[in-house]
């Protein structure tokens, strides 16, 4: 054999080592990426259970000539599963929470688990109001627990979830009651949740048995209730009428523009949304 054709094997056996050498390193920064997408994904919780529970205990109903979602409380409290929820939150820490989307998702969907988890700690009830005192709201009473760290509802909101400077927030959060903005029967996710509170604002004045209604003929707007507690919200995007009329059908637009009408804040109905009312 030639010293060439020594040479030119030599060669060829050194390029495929240096290919599987390359192939080798390709595969593992790409089992790394994987990886490291893997952990960033499971650094959001997981409420795929509040998503099952939602769809399956979450009905569309009319109580006191109101439309609403209503919930079925005595079956959700005895589903195991909402209980493998609330152990999960118990050990979720908020801190790896990353992005605005993802925290704002989370205490979301927290507020409105905590809120049926307090009607189910004192069902049956006809409100939950209820279950305060004279002394002690029910939004001031522990409702869960979050990475060891106990949360009331009024934290929640306004500690947390108004802060966020998203006013959307008053159609998504629900606490249990009649008059409460429809509660949704999938779960907030932070890839859909732009699209997801505006459809939420949407339905809940679209109802105008709790969210808004106009009579043109007296010039009125009746509104929830919600849009006077947390007008303040509303103003660094130029106030509740302008807000809404983003949200709304275009006769209500049309209607809204009209500067000689008045608002009026509907009664609020604390009776519990619940299904066997």
């Amino acid at each position: 054999m030639s010293v060439v054709s020594v040479a030119t094997g030599s060669y060829k056996v050194r390029s495929c080592q240096i290919a599987e050498f390359f192939k080798f390193w390709l595969l593992l920064i790409t089992i790394l990426v994987v990886l490291a997408s893997d952990v960033a994904r499971a650094e959001t919780f997981d409420f795929s259970d509040w998503d099952v529970l939602l769809k399956k205990y979450v009905n569309l109903d009319t109580t006191d000539e109101i439309q609403l979602n209503t919930v079925n409380y005595g079956m959700l409290q005895s589903d195991p599963v909402f209980f493998q929820l609330l152990s999960g939150l118990k050990s979720f820490s908020p801190s790896q929470l990353q992005t605005h989307e993802e925290k704002l998702a989370f205490w979301i969907n927290v507020y409105n688990v905590f809120a049926a988890k307090m009607v189910i700690d004192n069902y049956p009830l006809e409100s939950i109001i209820d279950v305060g005192s004279l002394f002690k709201s029910v939004w001031k009473y522990k409702a869960g627990v979050i990475g060891g760290r106990g949360y009331t509802l009024h934290e929640i909101e306004h500690k947390i979830l108004r802060k966020m400077g998203d006013p959307r927030i008053h159609a998504a959060i629900v606490c249990a009651s009649i008059s409460c903005p429809d509660l949704s029967t999938e779960v907030f996710k932070p890839e859909r949740l732009n699209e997801q509170l505006d459809f939420q604002m949407r339905g809940f004045l679209a109802n105008p048995g709790k969210g808004m209604r106009v009579d043109s003929n007296s010039k009125r707007v009746f509104l929830s209730s919600i849009f006077d507690w947390f007008k303040e919200d509303f103003e660094s995007l130029g106030g509740v009428r302008k807000f809404i009329q983003s949200y709304v059908s275009p006769k209500d637009e049309q209607a809204l523009n009209n500067p000689g009408l008045s608002f009026s804040y509907m009664k609020y109905n604390w009776g519990v949304n619940d299904s066997s009312r």
